[in-house]
């Protein structure tokens, strides 16, 4: 099958627009790698930089069409300066936010998103958004520069950054559609939709794909939509009406996002999932949910009795932070409850998250805070 051509902006892309990478002289670059491949074998950042290196090399050795070449280097390039950008932001909780390029000002969606973007920002969450006109836009001017990243998709007839945030350090331009995607996943700690076209369905349905499937964290995700809108209804009307009876979803999924016609329960949405929740991590077979506050004998026997069933072997139990754990500072003081998850219900893992932020708690801290 005939490979398809690269745009006719490519090359401006190619030659860095957005990270201006410059060349190296050999001498340079040779003494780089030599101090990398004398670093000390225990170091696992020193480690997969060499694995790295080494798949480099091999599509010198192999006969891996021009094309192919350009589209790994291009999208290393994406990641590599985007992940420098989002890091000294690492600690901080945000939201992605997706909609229509298309919707205008003066419509009821673009001030609802202006005004959630903005509630977010006052409650300290940043937002990430596309950076172009429209929902994208409405994001940015709400929640302002400060509290905005850019994450620019660049095509041929549309779209450059709106003017809330062009210009900002926090703006990346990217070539690929995956490289962006995926930073809207990675980065977030909650998703937020507005009423969009083609791209806004298929970004929804893929990080719901994503939390099914384990692929992504779990994160609250809501819809929204202006007071009038049936937009997300009706969508919802084929998700459970078609989706559901014939066994292509689980009932269960339906808990893993809710639809809103205001920004305040929308937001607080959004809060109640770190009331009491913070986050989790896999240690081998074990799923470790780290918590806010530990749970009492009591509270421990009704979430064995309620969510056995997302167990291999039906069991809870408290533990003290793992050893594989260390690297996340912020989140060693915090109680914790293991489990041998089965990996196979993401619906019914939000719904003991929302059991786990109902629970009575002496206060409400921030994600990062003790």
């Amino acid at each position: 099958m005939m490979k398809h051509l690269e745009e006719p902006f490519d090359e401006t892309i190619s030659a860095g627009t957005h990270s201006k990478d410059q060349s190296e002289d050999s001498a340079g670059l040779l003494a780089k790698l030599e101090t990398l491949l004398s670093g000390p074998p225990s170091d696992l950042r020193t480690v997969l930089i060499r694995e790295m290196l080494a798949g480099v090399v091999k599509f010198h050795e192999h006969s891996i069409d021009l094309l192919d070449i350009k589209i790994v280097n291009q999208a290393l390039k994406e990641l590599r300066y985007a992940f420098q950008v989002f890091q000294p932001y690492e600690h901080c909780l945000k939201v992605s936010i997706y909609g229509s390029a298309r919707t205008p000002s003066d419509h009821p969606d673009f001030q609802l998103a202006a005004r959630f973007a903005r509630l977010l920002s006052q409650q300290g969450f940043m937002v990430i958004t596309g950076a172009g006109p429209g929902i994208m836009e409405a994001g940015h001017q709400g929640a302002g520069k400060d509290m905005s990243f850019g994450v620019n998709i660049m095509l041929p007839y549309e779209q450059s950054a709106n003017a809330t945030i062009a210009g900002d350090p926090k703006l990346v331009h990217l070539k690929y559609f995956f490289t962006r995607k995926l930073l809207f996943v990675r980065e977030s700690q909650a998703a937020a939709f507005f009423p969009g076209g083609l791209g806004t369905m298929d970004e929804a349905f893929e990080i719901l794909t994503l939390i099914q499937t384990g692929k992504a964290n779990l994160v609250p995700i809501v819809c929204l939509q202006a007071q009038g809108s049936d937009y997300w209804d009706r969508w919802m009307d084929f998700v459970a009406g078609q989706l559901l009876p014939r066994g292509l979803i689980s009932e269960s999924d339906l808990s893993l996002f809710k639809i809103f016609d205001h920004e305040e329960p929308a937001v607080q949405e959004i809060q109640n999932f770190y009331r009491n929740f913070h986050s989790f991590r896999f240690v081998r077979e074990l799923l470790v949910v780290r918590i806010r506050q530990p749970l009492t004998p009591l509270q421990l026997a009704d979430v064995q009795s309620k969510f056995q069933d997302l167990c291999v072997d039906g069991s809870f139990f408290p533990v003290q932070a793992f050893p594989q754990e260390q690297d996340e500072l912020e989140a060693l003081h915090l109680p914790r409850l293991a489990f041998h998850y089965h990996r196979r219900n993401a619906g019914r893992l939000r719904q003991f998250i929302n059991w786990l932020n109902g629970l009575q708690i002496e206060s409400s801290p921030g994600r990062d805070e003790g």
